[in-house]
């Protein structure tokens, strides 16, 4: 299907184009959304009329969505969460939770729509980088912090811990091995110290007979 942008889309067109996508696309997102209309006669017409003021309409939300951006700039939420002791969440954080957190701490208007989480919803503690689309190639990444007083900070801390407890069990067992091979061989220097004893004193015995 052959569509006319009403904005620039990364990827297939910028605002005025005519180009072609698959019906469900257009039908589903870009014609619901307002970001296109069918290529007819009469659309690409209307649109050649009225190019100067859609520019400068399409300008204007360019615009407001990076003024909404920098409201995320060195933005850090925290989430508390309830984990198991590795850190497990009892459920998920997901898109909305998100908005709702950056919305109550740097007054923006954030929809769940907009998050973008890496890999889906969040189940286990730790720190993330999410990305806010706000539409029109305007992007805005911010520090989101997902914690259980019952978990370790992050999975990279508990990571550390348990090499940390690995290592210390391993240095034990060889310290355990060195003390084992030392008394080990305590007794065998003692077992000899009396075995040459004896002989001596057989040697005396038979000599003073």
């Amino acid at each position: 299907m052959n569509v006319i942008l009403l904005e620039k889309i990364a990827k297939l067109g910028d605002i005025g184009e005519a180009v072609k996508v698959k019906s469900g696309y257009a039908r589903n997102f870009l014609f619901p959304k307002g970001k296109a209309v069918p290529a007819t006669k009469l659309n690409l017409d209307e649109f050649e009329q009225r190019r100067t003021e859609l520019l400068a309409a399409h300008n204007e939300k360019i615009a407001h969505a990076q003024s909404r951006a920098r409201k995320l700039v060195d933005l850090a939420i925290a989430i508390e969460v309830n984990a198991s002791d590795e850190g497990r969440l009892f459920g998920s954080v997901t898109a909305r939770e998100v908005a709702e957190a950056v919305n109550e701490k740097a007054g923006s208007d954030l929809v769940k729509a907009e998050v973008i989480l890496p890999g889906g919803s969040i189940r286990q503690c730790g720190d993330y980088e999410v990305t806010a689309d706000l539409g029109f190639e305007v992007t805005a990444t911010f520090a989101l912090s997902v914690f259980s007083p019952n978990a370790p900070a992050n999975v990279e801390d508990a990571a550390e811990d348990a090499e940390a407890s690995a290592a210390d069990i391993a240095e034990a067992a060889i310290m355990d091995d060195a003390e084992t091979a030392a008394a080990a061989g305590e007794v065998e220097a003692a077992a000899t110290d009396d075995a040459e004893a004896d002989a001596a004193d057989e040697v005396k015995a038979d000599a003073a007979g």
